[in-house]
């Protein structure tokens, strides 16, 4: 099986395990993380499994095969196509302008802000811990714009919360900020790959642009434990 086939338990059992929180057939990153988690099997142990991790009030996200026959009492609170697109060649140009700034611990309040303005994807306090992240700020000092790397599994890294903030569209700032983290990536040695909502064709289409072509399609399913 190919590694972002089950990317999630993949990132959690392998270069992402000091961050898993685990169950039975079950593993998690801490919500103040991202809401991300995965089942070995989206059967009944493995949800049980998985309400062994959560809290009330709190949601898992998967990435699966299809949706779920839900065991009794469990809540689907969000489901959506997802598409994985993977970068195709062995390079990334370099970044047209150097606009942007790294982002860090200090920044968190302002990241989490623009991630819930824009809606990326799952997104914490905690989730520019992740890896890198970059932004752009605006004459006033304000973060507008912004992106970084979530799931890590052995050779691909994943590009994940690219946003600019509605007043500062169409000024080039996400391919900006995805070529540096792309060519950061390949200066790894790795593959950069993302995921985006099927019917997110603007951003589809910026992704293709940069050298992205679909792999796969994945359907995202928020879930909620029985209280």
């Amino acid at each position: 099986m190919h590694p972002l086939d089950l990317v999630i338990w993949n990132a959690l059992t392998g270069p992402q395990a000091g961050l898993a929180e685990s169950a039975g057939t079950a593993r998690r990153f801490p919500p103040a993380v991202t809401a991300l988690g995965a089942l070995a099997r989206p059967d009944e142990e493995g949800f049980s499994s998985l309400s062994r991790l959560q809290k009330p009030g709190e949601t898992t996200a998967l990435f699966l095969n299809e949706q779920p026959a839900l065991p009794a009492g469990w809540k689907m609170v969000q489901t959506t196509s997802l598409a994985q697109m993977v970068h195709e060649g062995t390079s990334a140009a370099t970044a047209a302008k150097n606009g942007f700034v790294a982002l860090g611990p200090g920044d968190a309040a302002e990241m989490l802000a623009l991630a819930q303005l824009t809606q990326p994807g799952p997104f914490g306090m905690r989730t520019g811990e992740l890896g890198d992240f970059i932004g752009v700020r605006d004459a006033s000092g304000k973060l507008v714009a912004m992106t970084g790397v979530r799931l890590h599994v052995p050779g691909f890294t994943e590009i994940s919360a690219v946003c600019t903030h509605p007043d500062h569209l169409g000024k080039g700032y996400a391919g900006t900020l995805m070529l540096e983290i792309m060519a950061r990536i390949r200066g790894r040695g790795e593959t950069p790959m993302l995921h985006v909502r099927s019917n997110n064709t603007r951003a589809i289409q910026l992704y293709e642009r940069l050298g992205f072509k679909l792999r796969r399609t994945f359907q995202l399913c928020v879930v909620a434990k029985p209280s």
